[in-house]
C-alpha cells in the first residue's frame, strides 16, 4: 500500500500527494520551489514499495556582506560577542524577517527583482503595498501617487501628459522646487505595466525631467535600477507563492477621493484585495493584511474573519501631537474589538532609561499587556546612523552614533519588547539576527 497523505497544496494551482514520512523529515517543505515539491512526492507515491525519500534541500540564503559589516561596527560587548559567533553559520529563512517593499535599500521597491532579493536574503514574509489603477486593477506601489519618483513615467511623454500634476522645473527666481504628481489612478493597468521601476527619489532642484528622475539618495544605488519589473497584486501573489513565502499586503490609503469615480468604495477596495488571495487559493494563515486605516481592519474582522486573524493595524497616530498617549489609551479597546497585531514605527516601542540603555516604551508594555502581538517598521531605511538615525530612531537618538547600532535597536526590539517581526529595507540584516538568535 502507498504511504501517502491526502492531497496537500503547494504553489498557486498545484495539488499533490505528499509521502507521510516526508513530514517528519523536513518541516520547511513550504520553502521549496513548486517544481521540487511536485517531483519528489510523485516519485515516492507511484509504486506499492515506496523508495526512500531524500530530505529536501535547505534554501540557499545569502545576506550579503552588510550584516557582517554591522557586526564589525557594533561596540564591544555581549551582543557583539553573541553575533560574532554566527559569522560562519548558515542563515535560515525566518518569518521574523519581513521584506519591506522587497529589498528597497538597493533594488527598486515593489518590483519582481526586489521581491526576489528579499526572499534570497531570508525574509519569510514579503510586502506588496496595494493600490489601484484607473480601470480598478490592483497593483503594488507604496503610494497611489508615487509614480513620478518610483518609475520612468515622466520620461514617456504620452503617459506623463496623463499625470495629475505634470512636471514643473525648479524656478531659481522664486526658489520654487521642481515637482510632479503621477498616480496609478491616472493610468490603466496596461499603461502601468509598460513602466520601468526605478529607485525612489527625485531631484527637486532639477530643471529637466532627466535631472528630476535621477534623484536616488546617496546611500542607495542605481546598480540594479535599469528597468525594474512592476507588479500587479495578482502577480505578486503568484511570485511570492512560488517562493513558498508568506504575504503582507498593505491596503494603501487612497490619494484620491473615495468612492473613486463615484462608484468604487473603500469597502470594495478592501474586499477586492482579500478576494485576490481567495482566487489564488492562498490559505488565510499565510496572509497578514495591513492598513493604516482602522476602518479597514474593522471591515476585515466583520467580513473576512479568517484573514482578520492576522490583520495588522499600522499605527501612525504616534506622529501627531499627543498621538502617542491617544494610541496608548486606545490599545485595550482595539484588542477587545478583535485586533490581534499592532504595528507602530520602531521609535514608538522603545525609550532610554537613566543609563541610556534602550528599554520598552509605555506603548510597548501596554500593547503586550493587552495581549497584542507587535510588528514594527522600518530597519535599514535611515541611511548611515552616525548622526543619530533620524525618524526611526528618534526616541533613542542619544544611544545611536554608528551603523553597528542597527543591531542594538534590533536586539532591543526582539528581546526586550518582544516583537514578532521587523520590516527591513535590507532583510538580510534581520534574517542574520533571527537565525543567530534562533527566532
Amino acid at each position: 500500500m502507498s504511504d501517502c497523505q491526502p492531497s496537500t497544496r503547494y504553489g498557486s494551482n498545484v495539488r499533490i500527494r505528499v509521502p507521510a514520512m516526508a513530514y517528519s523529515l523536513k518541516k520547511n517543505l513550504r520553502l521549496l520551489t513548486p517544481l521540487a515539491l511536485l517531483l519528489a512526492p510523485l516519485a515516492a507515491c507511484g509504486d506499492d514499495e515506496d523508495p526512500p525519500v531524500t530530505p529536501p534541500p535547505t534554501p540557499n540564503v545569502q545576506v550579503g556582506p552588510r550584516p557582517y559589516y554591522l557586526v564589525d561596527r557594533l561596540e564591544a560587548g555581549p551582543l557583539k560577542t553573541e553575533l560574532e559567533k554566527c559569522t560562519e553559520s548558515a542563515v535560515r529563512p525566518s518569518d521574523f524577517s519581513i521584506a519591506h517593499r522587497g529589498a528597497g535599500l538597493q533594488f527598486p521597491e515593489h518590483t519582481l527583482e526586489s521581491y526576489r532579493a528579499g526572499a534570497r536574503m531570508g525574509a519569510g514574509i514579503i510586502e506588496c503595498d496595494v493600490t489601484f489603477t484607473k480601470d480598478l486593477q490592483l497593483v503594488c506601489r507604496h503610494s497611489q501617487c508615487d509614480l513620478h519618483t518610483t518609475t520612468n513615467i515622466l520620461a514617456i511623454p504620452e503617459l506623463a501628459a496623463k499625470c495629475t500634476k505634470p512636471f514643473t522645473p525648479y524656478d531659481a527666481a522664486t526658489n520654487t522646487l521642481a515637482s510632479a504628481t503621477c498616480c496609478t489612478s491616472d493610468i490603466t493597468l496596461a499603461e502601468f505595466k509598460s513602466l520601468c521601476g526605478k529607485m525612489d527619489g527625485a531631484n527637486t532642484m532639477a530643471t529637466t525631467v532627466a535631472q528630476y528622475i535621477a534623484g536616488t539618495p546617496t546611500y542607495r544605488t542605481d546598480l540594479y535600477s535599469t528597468c525594474g519589473t512592476l507588479m500587479t497584486h495578482k502577480e505578486s501573489i503568484a511570485a511570492i507563492d512560488a517562493l513558498g513565502l508568506k504575504f503582507t499586503p498593505e491596503l494603501k490609503v487612497p490619494s484620491v477621493p473615495m468612492p473613486f469615480m463615484g462608484v468604487y468604495t473603500q469597502e470594495q477596495f478592501a474586499q477586492q484585495m482579500i478576494d485576490e488571495y481567495k482566487a489564488a487559493n492562498i490559505e488565510p494563515s499565510r496572509v497578514y493584511p495591513q492598513s493604516f486605516g482602522i476602518a479597514d481592519i474593522r471591515y476585515w474582522i466583520a467580513h473576512e474573519p479568517a484573514f482578520a486573524e492576522r490583520a495588522v493595524y499600522l499605527d501612525d497616530r504616534v506622529d501627531v501631537a499627543g498621538g502617542v498617549q491617544t494610541a496608548i489609551d486606545s490599545i485595550p479597546g482595539l484588542a477587545a474589538e478583535g485586533l490581534r497585531i499592532i504595528a507602530p514605527p520602531m521609535w514608538a516601542l522603545v525609550t532610554l532609561d537613566g543609563q541610556k540603555q534602550i528599554v520598552p516604551s509605555q506603548y510597548a508594555t501596554t500593547a503586550k499587556a493587552a495581549g497584542l502581538d507587535i510588528i514594527t517598521w522600518t530597519l535599514e531605511r535611515s541611511g548611515p546612523l552616525n548622526t543619530g538615525g533620524g525618524y526611526y530612531f528618534q526616541s533613542v537618538t542619544p544611544a545611536i552614533n554608528d551603523d553597528g547600532d542597527t543591531f542594538l535597536m534590533l536586539d532591543a526590539l526582539a528581546r526586550k519588547v518582544g516583537v514578532r517581526g521587523v520590516f527591513s529595507d535590507w532583510p538580510g540584516t534581520v534574517s542574520y539576527y533571527a537565525s543567530c538568535m534562533g527566532l
